[in-house]
């Protein structure tokens, strides 16, 4: 008599479930990874934006020339931060800008769900 090892249907069936279960469990970690990187790349924007702020008021405080004038008060706007950094990084576009230097922040236009708008530090020029 031959004796036939193997998996019974009922074994591949429970693992099969087992898999589905798992996968449930772990799907949604997975389904908002746009949305993490999403924040990411506002994040980094707004940590270029920032460092070439602070670029521009070292160079105005030593040399009296830099990319744009930052003086207190005066509202921020996508095409004042493109002065802030260089010109294959584009902040006109996409992006909504609010408040007045120093502060300002910086979202996303249209607004992404789960990303948060970024504030953004410009020393002001006095």
């Amino acid at each position: 008599m031959n004796k036939q090892s193997g998996f019974t249907l009922i074994e591949l069936i429970m693992v099969i479930v087992i898999l589905g279960i798992l996968a449930a469990t772990a799907l949604p970690k997975f389904v908002n990874l746009s949305a993490d990187a999403r924040q990411a790349a506002l994040t980094g924007l707004a940590g270029a934006i920032t460092s070439g702020g602070s670029i521009n008021f070292a160079e105005r405080s030593l040399r009296g020339t830099g990319a744009g004038v930052a003086t207190s008060g005066v509202a921020c706007t996508a095409a004042f931060l493109q002065n802030m950094v260089d010109t294959s990084t584009v902040v006109t576009t996409g992006y909504t800008v609010t408040g007045t230097v120093p502060t300002c922040t910086i979202d996303y236009n249209p607004v992404q769900a789960g990303v948060t708008p970024v504030n953004i530090n410009i020393p002001p020029i006095s």
